[in-house]
C-alpha cells in the first residue's frame, strides 16, 4: 500500500515547495523507494495553458499531453519520473469533473455540495495513483498559501486522509523565518501563526521546514518544536543555498528522510549515497571558466523560461563551465542596437512564445546569428523565427511570414496545422505531448542523438508549410527531422554553419540533472569554442 507525504506552505508564496516535494521525492529514491509528485493548484483555470507567463510562468507539458505547473518540471528534472496529467490537478478540473458527474445523474439526485463530492473528488485524485500499485510513496503538494479561500477544500480533503490513512500520510509544512535587520533577530511569530492556521483546519504538521536567509541556532529550532507540538528532529531548515540542487543534500544532512520514515513506522536503515548527484554539484563547483548564452524572448520573468535555462546549466556543467545567462528582450531589439546587445554572447536561444510581440527582434537576432556563424538554438516559435528569417532574407521573399502573425502574407512558410484550423476552444487543444520524430541519415542532429527515431514533446498550434520544403532545401536550410505519420518538419538545421538548428518541438521538457539533453549538451559544446 503506498505512503502519502502531504507538502503545504505557508506565511508567503515562492518558499520553494516544489523543490522540497523534488527533494523529498530524490532522497526516497536514493533508499529505493519508487516515488511519483502531483501537484494540486487552488486556481479556477482548468490548467495554466490559457494563462500569461507574467500570471504563472513557465507551463510544463507532460509526455501525455497535460499543460501543467512549473513546479512539474522541478520534480522530473530531480527524479528523473515522467509526470502524467494524473500529477496535475487544479481547482477548475475537480470542480468540473464533479458538475459532469452531477450532469449525467451519478449522484442520483443529491445536493452537491464542498464537503462531501468536491473534497472527494480531490480525495480521489489523490488516492488514485497511489492505488495503481506502482508506488510506495506519493508525494502530494499542494498550491498557494495557507489561509487563502482557495486552499480550504483541499485542506480538507488532507485532513480526511490523515485521519482515514494514520500513519501512511505524513504532513509537511513549509514556513518562513524572517530576519529583521534593524533588530538583528530572525521572528518565528509567523511560523507559530502559520501552525496556528493548520490546526485551525484539524492538521497537525508532522515535519516543519524553515526557509530561513540566515543559519537558525538549535534553541531557535527548539523554540518553534515547542510552540507548534512537532519533535526537534522535525524542525528542518532550508538555509538559502547557492543552487536549487544543493537543497536535497542539505535536507538529507539535516535527516529530512529519515523523519519521515519514522513517523511512518519505516525502517530507516543506512543513509545512502547521492553519488551521481553529487558528483553532478561537484562539477558545478570546480567550474571556473564562463560560456555566455543569450536568451531572446519577450518575458522578462525569471519564470518564463524556466525549463530553458535549466537545462543550459545542466549541459554547462557537464562540460565543466559556469553559464551566464543573459535575458535580451527581443521586443526592443533594433538594427540599432542588434551589435551591442548580443556581441557578447556566445551563444543565442530564440525563445518559444505566442503572439506578434517581439517576434521581428528575434528576426533580427537570429539573422545576426546567422551571418556571423554564431550557434544558434531555435526553439519552438524560435524555429519558426528561423524559418521566416531564411525566407526573407535568402529565398528573398520579404514579406514571408507565420499566419499566425499575418493570415494575409502571400508566403506563409509557417502556417496552422490542418487539423487546427476548425478548433474553437484555445485551451488544451493545441499539439501537446510526446510524438515520434524520425531524423535524416547523416544529418547533425541525426548525430547529436546517436540514433534515427526520437520522441520529443509539443506545445503549438502552426507548422512549418511543407510546400517550401524544396525551396529551402536547395538554398542550404535543410529538414532533417519530420513527423513519421503526419510528415511534418520537426527540425531544420543549415549544416553548413557551426550550429544553427531549430526545434518545433521543446526538448528542454525532457532534460534532467543526471540526464542532460543532447541537443543542449552539442550547443554548449559549440558555445564553449567561442
Amino acid at each position: 500500500m503506498a505512503k502519502y507525504i502531504f507538502v503545504t506552505g505557508g506565511v508567503v508564496s515562492s518558499l520553494g515547495k516544489g523543490i522540497i516535494s523534488a527533494s523529498i521525492g530524490k532522497l526516497l529514491q536514493a533508499r529505493g523507494f519508487k516515488i511519483t509528485i502531483q501537484k494540486f493548484d487552488p486556481y479556477i483555470n482548468i490548467d495554466p495553458g490559457t494563462l500569461n507567463p507574467y500570471e504563472h510562468g513557465e507551463c510544463y507539458v507532460t509526455i501525455d499531453g497535460m499543460e501543467t505547473d512549473l513546479d512539474l518540471g522541478h520534480y522530473e528534472r530531480f527524479t528523473g519520473i515522467q509526470t502524467t496529467r494524473a500529477n496535475s490537478m487544479t481547482t477548475g478540473r475537480i470542480y468540473k469533473s464533479v458538475i459532469d458527474k452531477e450532469r449525467r445523474g451519478d449522484y442520483l439526485g443529491k445536493t452537491i455540495q464542498v464537503v462531501p463530492h468536491i473534497t472527494d473528488e480531490i480525495k480521489n485524485s489523490i488516492m488514485a495513483l497511489g492505488e495503481t500499485g506502482e508506488y510506495d510513496f506519493v508525494i502530494t503538494e499542494i498550491g498557494g498559501t495557507i489561509g487563502d479561500i482557495e486552499s480550504a477544500p483541499f485542506l480538507e480533503a488532507i485532513r480526511q486522509l490523515k485521519w482515514e490513512l494514520g500513519r501512511d500520510a505524513v504532513s509537511v509544512h513549509l514556513t518562513y523565518v524572517p530576519y529583521l535587520k534593524a533588530a538583528d533577530e530572525l521572528k518565528t511569530k509567523p511560523t507559530q501563526h502559520s501552525v496556528k492556521e493548520m490546526l485551525s483546519n484539524g492538521i497537525q504538521p508532522d515535519i516543519l521546514i524553515l526557509r530561513t536567509e540566515k543559519h537558525l541556532e538549535d534553541n531557535m529550532r527548539m523554540k518553534v518544536a515547542g510552540f507548534c507540538n512537532v519533535d526537534l528532529e522535525c524542525v528542518i531548515q532550508s538555509e538559502d543555498l547557492p543552487s536549487i540542487y544543493e537543497v536535497p543534500v542539505n535536507m538529507q544532512r539535516q535527516g529530512l528522510d529519515s523523519a519521515i520514515l519514522r513517523k511512518m513506522r519505516i525502517p530507516v536503515g543506512e543513509t545512502p549515497k547521492l553519488g551521481p548527484w553529487l558528483h553532478f554539484l561537484e562539477l558545478r563547483k570546480t567550474a571556473s571558466e564562463i560560456v555566455h548564452i543569450g536568451l531572446v524572448g519577450k518575458y522578462d520573468l525569471q519564470d518564463a523560461y524556466k525549463s530553458i535555462s535549466e537545462s543550459l546549466s545542466h549541459a554547462a556543467t557537464y562540460h565543466h563551465r559556469k553559464i551566464q545567462i543573459t535575458f535580451i528582450n527581443s521586443e526592443f531589439l533594433t538594427e540599432e542596437n542588434l551589435v551591442e546587445e548580443l556581441k557578447e554572447q556566445n551563444g543565442l536561444v530564440i525563445c518559444p512564445g505566442f503572439g506578434q510581440r517581439g517576434i521581428e527582434g528575434k528576426i533580427l537576432a537570429v539573422e545576426y546569428a546567422r551571418k556571423n556563424n554564431i550557434p544558434c538554438f531555435g526553439i519552438c516559435l524560435g524555429m519558426q523565427m528561423m524559418v521566416i528569417e531564411f525566407a526573407r532574407n535568402v529565398l528573398g521573399y520579404a514579406d514571408a511570414n507565420s499566419s499566425e502573425m499575418d493570415s494575409e502574407t502571400p508566403h506563409n512558410v509557417i502556417d496552422m496545422m490542418e487539423d487546427q484550423k476548425n478548433i474553437s476552444n484555445m485551451g488544451g487543444t493545441m499539439r501537446l505531448g510526446g510524438y515520434d520524430c524520425q531524423l535524416k541519415e547523416n544529418s547533425k542532429v541525426a548525430g547529436i542523438y546517436g540514433k534515427t527515431t526520437i520522441r520529443e514533446r509539443h506545445r503549438h498550434r502552426y507548422e512549418f508549410n511543407n510546400r517550401y520544403i524544396e525551396e529551402y532545401e536547395a538554398k542550404g536550410m535543410q529538414c532533417t527531422g519530420f513527423n513519421p505519420e503526419s510528415k511534418l518538419v520537426e527540425i531544420v538545421e543549415i549544416p553548413q554553419l557551426r550550429w544553427f538548428i531549430g526545434t518545433q518541438f521543446h526538448p528542454e521538457y525532457q532534460s534532467t540533472v543526471l540526464n542532460p539533453h543532447p541537443l543542449f549538451l552539442s550547443f554548449i559544446e559549440e558555445a564553449i569554442k567561442g
